[in-house]
């Protein structure tokens, strides 16, 4: 768990709570039902107060049957100051939200209350991504960089120039216009379905055989058609460049003639600090993943909400401890680690090749899963290195990597396990992690030979240490020309099962 700053906080009470469910800090009291889930956070009485003015803000929460956010709620002075209600597709995506926030009656009256009508948000997503927000006022579209999480160009669209896209389709022309008498028709559903796939093929001006052999039947031709067609509106939209440090948390939008939109600082947990906005622009996303909410302060997170303020989830992980051993915890070093679904902590750049590589087919269990692989490559590593050294760039090092990349592709099938491996070595090309091209080289080699192993019907660790004893892996310097004796006898001790 996330301590608070001794510098700042040097009264700080408990440091340990029991299942990770800190009820008290220097700000807040916090409640939790029997499922570890945050239901409450209440303002903490200031030192020396006695008395409750009844001007502490309440915080609750409610969850649906899958542990999701669905009800927010802040109340204060007895009387509700905002409250946000949030809806999920069948994936559990979040895809819409209503937010009703407290203001003023009339701009000349003082009175204040809860909006009448609430301000609503949609979102459309790529997979597990985040690419589309709207709202009232307009649309925010998101572009990624390939199998990231990493924004790299932000999309704005007025609700005025939204409007000015809208058209009647073809079918809907025809039906309404169709009769003699320029009286409404009733098309057949059928036939409403060939002129919208007419339209497109129109519109993008390759008109299938089919589509002409039809027409040609009713005695009209494709340009004939054209001409029905109602113009379409290129809309006017605002174009900014995401510039993001290492881990894919925007730090500036740029304007195409290079000047600074807006400008953001955080500390190491997500929180905005400080920020520059001479266009007044919402840039709510934050840490991969994650999507900044107005009125709870909190951040969605795909499968968990987040707590900047804490640095931790207001709920436990869904994949249970194969999360880690803390089920709120948010990795706890996140200058390098990141989270962006909410599940576990990934390196920066791994994050990208496991999650977009194994969720879309696996889902959460196929992380979990993941997880467990990892780890038991992980024994299988330092077993070996009791008995041929070498867990850092030597033979150790290349019997994990084998071991790995086999029973990955012999779990999730070949493609799936070599994108994971590329992705984490080459994109460590450049040595962020301190990775130099040797040793990537080294491990794309052990990688490659662990795929081979893994359509062997023998099991991981008996195929990779027979390919170390053929002289097939590598080290830094090449094929391994000098293998180390592992006695069959002990077995036992070091194998680990593939089951």
């Amino acid at each position: 768990n996330r301590l608070p700053d001794p510098e700042f906080y040097p009264d700080t009470g408990a440091t340990v709570w029991a299942d990770n469910r800190i009820t008290e800090d220097m700000q807040y009291l916090y409640r939790y039902d029997k499922y570890g889930r945050l239901t409450e956070k209440t303002d903490r009485i200031p030192g020396g107060v006695v008395i409750r003015m009844n001007d502490e803000r309440t915080h609750r929460y409610e969850y649906d049957n899958q542990h999701r956010l669905v009800h927010y709620v802040r109340t204060q002075h007895g009387e509700t100051q905002v409250e946000g209600r949030y809806v999920y597709d069948p994936l559990g995506r979040r895809v819409g939200k209503r937010v009703w926030k407290r203001e003023l009656v009339h701009w000349s009256d003082t009175r204040m209350e809860l909006s009448r009508r609430p301000y609503v948000t949609w979102y459309g997503w790529e997979g597990d991504r985040l690419t589309t927000i709207q709202t009232g006022q307009g649309r925010v579209q998101t572009v990624y960089a390939p199998g990231s999480f990493t924004p790299l160009v932000r999309i704005e669209t007025d609700a005025e120039e939204l409007a000015k896209t809208h058209h009647r389709s073809l079918a809907e022309k025809l039906s309404q216009e169709g009769s003699e008498d320029g009286q409404a028709v009733q098309l057949p559903a059928a036939l409403t379905a060939m002129l919208d796939r007419l339209e497109g093929e129109l519109r993008r001006n390759a008109v299938s055989e089919e589509s002409r052999t039809w027409l040609a039947g009713c005695g009209l031709t494709p340009e004939q058609m054209a001409g029905q067609l109602e113009p379409e509106y290129t809309p006017q939209r605002k174009i900014h460049l995401y510039h993001c440090d290492q881990r894919g948390l925007p730090l500036a939008l740029i304007a195409p003639d290079n000047t600074v939109a807006w400008r953001g600082e955080y500390d190491e947990w997500g929180n905005l600090s400080g920020e520059e906005n001479p266009e007044r622009l919402e840039q709510l996303i934050r840490l991969p993943g994650q999507q900044y909410d107005e009125e709870s302060g909190l951040y969605y997170n795909r499968y968990r909400y987040y707590n900047p303020g804490q640095g931790r989830y207001i709920t436990q992980d869904p994949i249970g401890l194969a999360g880690g051993w803390n089920l709120y915890q948010y990795p706890l070093n996140p200058v390098v680690n990141i989270d962006p679904l909410g599940l576990l902590r990934a390196l920066a750049n791994d994050a990208k090749g496991v999650a977009e590589a194994i969720l879309p087919k696996y889902g959460p269990a196929g992380i979990h899963r993941a997880r467990i692989i990892k780890n038991d490559a992980e024994d299988f590593g330092e077993n070996m290195d009791k008995y041929v050294g070498g867990s850092w760039n030597g033979h150790a090092d290349a019997l994990r990597h084998c071991y790995l990349m086999c029973a990955f592709a012999k779990e999730f099938g070949h493609d799936i396990a070599k994108r994971i491996g590329d992705n984490h070595e080459r994109n460590d090309v450049a040595g962020i992690f301190s990775q130099q091209g040797n040793e990537t080289t080294m491990d794309l080699n052990n990688n490659a030979v662990g795929l081979a192993c893994a359509k062997s019907s023998d099991d991981c660790s008996s195929s990779c240490i027979q390919k170390y004893y053929n002289g097939e892996l590598y080290d830094l310097n090449g094929l391994i020309d000098d293998p180390k004796l592992i006695s069959p006898t002990l077995t036992n001790e070091w194998s680990v099962s593939d089951d």
